[in-house]
């Protein structure tokens, strides 16, 4: 008996460690829109962006030391096509209560000091993240609008270097929002999302 009880608990915690990683979007995919909090307080849908050709959707946070590196990118990334109709919508789907570093204030405390030009939204149930099939911070998912679908053109890393923007010679994001905008194909669709895992409730 003792040995069927233990077997059920570890089936339980091998599904519950699991499950933040089954599904989730595949490029060609079409994605869901949301609404979640923007640090100023309002609720932030995809659907409110009208004009919009697509979008950079980054999931990433305050603590992870990967996602601090690629802060200055992805403000980057924003300027650069934010014009040309693909904004960065940024997520962060950690728990506060395991990473206070990343709690709904210290989001807001961080984008002030960063001086984001995108909205920076609060995934609170985490659900989000589990849809688009999220595991780790940063972690983009690069859509592209076509007749009124949003269907995953790109899904990975920014970049070829964390450590150092002027040594990436792949620039994966870039390449990709550059393609749509030419109407070409895009040369990279998926690479391996580098960072912190995400920091998932009940794990």
């Amino acid at each position: 008996m003792k040995k069927t009880i233990s077997l059920l608990v570890l089936l339980a915690i091998v599904q519950i460690s699991a499950a933040p990683f089954d599904g989730g979007y595949e490029v060609g995919d079409i994605a869901r829109d949301f609404q979640l909090k923007n640090v100023d307080g309002a609720s932030v849908s995809l659907s409110d962006y009208k004009e919009a050709k697509g979008f950079i959707v980054v999931f990433t946070c305050n603590t992870c030391p990967y996602a601090k590196l690629y802060e200055q990118r992805i403000i980057a990334l924003d300027k650069k096509y934010k014009g040309d109709g693909y904004p960065v919508i940024a997520i962060q789907p950690n728990n506060g209560s395991l990473s206070p570093g990343d709690s709904f204030e210290a989001m807001q405390a961080n984008s002030k000091t960063k001086g984001f030009s995108f909205p920076y939204l609060l995934d609170e149930t985490q659900e989000i993240a589990r849809a688009y099939g999220a595991a780790r911070t940063p972690h983009v998912f690069l859509l592209n609008k076509k007749s009124g679908k949003l269907r995953v053109a790109y899904i990975g890393a920014i970049d070829n270097n964390h450590q150092d923007s002027d040594k990436a010679d792949k620039k994966y994001v870039e390449d990709a929002v550059d393609a749509l905008i030419s109407s070409k194909k895009v040369p990279v669709t998926l690479t391996k999302a580098i960072g912190c895992t995400i920091k998932w409730s009940g794990t």
